[in-house]
């Protein structure tokens, strides 16, 4: 059941989205050589407590951290570990989720450290676009089906692959709920797209195949291939015909 959003609601939901944007705009500067994902991401939770916001992965499902950090290869759901070091030339995806009051927040963001090589950069600035080619369908009277095809167009377009086993999804009172919401799918397909409908658009893409696997820690996702990906996510309002990115908020660029 998809959960529409009032005004209060959604009023309530920019604070912890908010928090997430600065976090993500926050830890930029700390992705360099040589630090490790356990490092970034006590980091980031001594922030999340400073804005009194609770760090929503922690404990999820039995998740052990803050937040989600995977490097290159890693699509998603990596744990921060004093073993992974980060290199240059590495690409670091970082998936950060908050909740305040009852209300959640959840974006991702994927930096470069250092020098990459040209593809390696066209695939995040890609997996970036697609994101803003994907709202570009986000208004009343589309289907959800066209904000995933717009997205899976884009990055096909550019040589890239979409993920295809993981998905956005709807967000409000709790991390996950419906619609979900995949990057990759059929225009005019999908539940039509309606005024309060609060949801996480993340694209994941590969640089060459989308089939992914788990790892034996039972969380992080890599291609099944080892080729790169890259990650992208913001959480996003329809209301009064209009789009809010809630992770961006005013004069925040990330």
């Amino acid at each position: 059941m998809i959960k529409l959003k009032n005004e209060h609601d959604i009023d309530e939901m920019r604070y912890p989205n908010a928090v997430v944007g600065e976090v993500l705009a926050y830890i930029r500067d700390y992705v360099v050589d040589g630090v490790t994902t356990y490092d970034l991401d006590r980091l980031i939770e001594e922030y999340l407590k400073k804005r009194n916001v609770f760090p929503a992965f922690k404990g999820y499902e039995g998740f052990p951290a803050t937040s989600c950090i995977s490097l290159n290869e890693m699509v998603v759901h990596g744990i921060p570990s004093k073993k992974i070091v980060v290199k240059n030339g590495d690409l670091v995806s970082i998936d950060v989720g908050t909740m305040h009051n009852g209300w959640y927040g959840d974006g991702a963001r994927t930096f470069i450290v250092g020098d990459a090589d040209p593809k390696r950069k066209k695939l995040v600035e890609v997996t970036k676009a697609s994101f803003f080619e994907g709202i570009k369908q986000l208004r009343v009277g589309n289907k959800l089906g066209d904000v995933s095809h717009a997205i899976q167009s884009f990055v096909e377009l550019h040589g890239f692959s979409v993920i295809r086993d993981y998905v956005g999804h709807g967000i409000g009172r709790n991390l996950h709920e419906d619609p979900q919401v995949p990057n990759f799918g059929k225009p005019s397909t999908g539940v039509p797209l309606m005024n309060g409908l609060t949801i996480a658009i993340e694209p994941m893409v590969s640089m060459d195949d989308w089939k992914v696997e788990v790892l034996k820690d039972g969380w992080g996702v890599v291609t099944l291939d080892r080729s790169p990906s890259a990650h992208y996510e913001n959480t996003v309002v329809l209301y009064k015909d209009k789009v809010e990115i809630l992770t961006m908020p005013e004069g925040l660029d990330v």
